[in-house]
């Protein structure tokens, strides 16, 4: 096959999804893809002795520790996400990458065996470790001659309005130049009080702002289990969550991550989930060892899907973007206000909330603050 019967076959399948969606096959849909550290660095586990030779497949043996002592880089899996974003490219979507694994890339690099527990701490690491991450990052696309632009953005930047829409502008003008923007939280310089915290948020936040149509939570797991399937072995596989509001899961505490390295877990994830399916987003949660599978999920239609895949807000429920959008999500709320069942029903209907309906307010706001609507259950 030809690089132009390739790439025509690429487009062909990226076509034909699309029109099973609804969407205008003109219109390719733009892909955002979050990696997590438990991905990126490996901790020591049992197995660390065992050879290559061992594994059943290459994908298997990615990211084995070589040093007991630290974490090491998964440079397999590194490879294979930078192929799938690459085949991606070449069907004709926009990608946009990203990536947490600052903290742990400068601990390695200092030789520090455990995270740091201070902010001031994560930061420094950060500054030493976002410099490392994104030179890997060029090494490897520069082989696929792939042009990457580094975006670093915190909390602070979607709450302010015209900083919100330069951020939206700026990602969306690196997409329309073939470029893949690879994102990480601007660590350095975030306060505690403007903090995504984890990049699951993130990687949400960024999927509405540019009106992505796909979401990939790359994680240590293949999909999303009803109990911690390392805890519970009765934990039962999900492979569709129509309704978020509806999904009960037992994980534990929240920002339990998958290494030492990361503070994400399994429950930030459907938070993220649940901001980007607001947003119309279509989300999946895939093991990150596997990055190639989300190839199953946007260009083929043969079955081959292992992940659980999050379905969007009905189309009269999706918070469209511009102003709206931007208050949803970008603004931090500052307090929020209890209300009556007949203010809940006044304000279904789009109507006003007079002071009638209050019942209790709490927190320290005024005028133009993003407070939250609560009912009195």
């Amino acid at each position: 096959m030809t690089d132009s019967e390739s790439d025509g076959e690429f487009h062909r399948k990226a076509g034909s999804l699309l029109n099973l969606a609804g969407l205008d096959s003109e219109e390719l849909p733009t892909v955002v893809i979050k990696i997590g550290t438990s991905t990126i660095m490996r901790e020591p586990e049992p197995n660390v002795n065992k050879t290559v030779a061992s594994f059943g497949s290459v994908s298997e043996a990615a990211g084995l520790v070589l040093d007991e002592n630290e974490g090491e880089i998964a440079i397999s899996t590194l490879a294979l996400l930078t192929d799938t974003i690459l085949t991606l490219k070449r069907g004709g979507f926009g990608v946009v990458l990203v990536t947490s694994g600052a903290v742990g890339m400068g601990c390695r690099e200092l030789g520090i065996t455990r995270r740091p527990t201070t902010l001031a701490g994560k930061q420094a690491m950060a500054a030493v470790g976002q410099l490392k991450l994104m030179q890997t990052y060029a090494d490897m696309f520069r082989l696929g001659h792939q042009p990457v632009a580094q975006v670093l953005l915190s909390r602070s930047d979607f709450v302010q309005k015209h900083q919100y829409y330069n951020a939206q502008n700026t990602l969306l003008e690196l997409l329309h130049r073939g470029v893949v923007p690879i994102v990480n939280e601007n660590d350095t310089v975030a306060t505690e009080e403007l903090r995504f915290g984890d990049n699951d948020s993130l990687s949400a936040f960024v999927a509405g702002l540019i009106n992505a149509k796909w979401l990939f939570l790359l994680t240590d797991v293949d999909q999303l289990y009803t109990d911690n399937p390392r805890d519970n072995p009765q934990a039962e596989p999900i492979k569709v969550v129509k309704d978020i509001n509806e999904l009960k899961v037992s994980f534990g505490k929240p920002g339990v991550g998958g290494t030492q390295w990361g503070t994400g877990g399994m429950t930030t994830k459907i938070v993220a989930a649940r901001l980007a399916t607001a947003s119309g987003v279509t989300v999946c949660i895939s093991h990150g060892r596997h990055p190639e599978r989300v190839l199953d999920f946007v260009m083929s239609q043969s079955g081959r899907r292992l992940g659980t895949v999050f379905v969007p807000n009905s189309n009269k429920n999706i918070i469209r973007r511009g102003r709206k959008r931007w208050i949803a999500f970008g603004l931090v709320t500052r307090g929020s206000i209890c209300i009556d069942a007949g203010a809940v029903q006044a304000i279904r209907k789009k109507k006003s909330l007079f002071s009638a309906g209050v019942v209790s307010v709490e927190g320290d706001f005024e005028g133009d603050s993003a407070v939250s609507v609560v009912d009195e259950l």
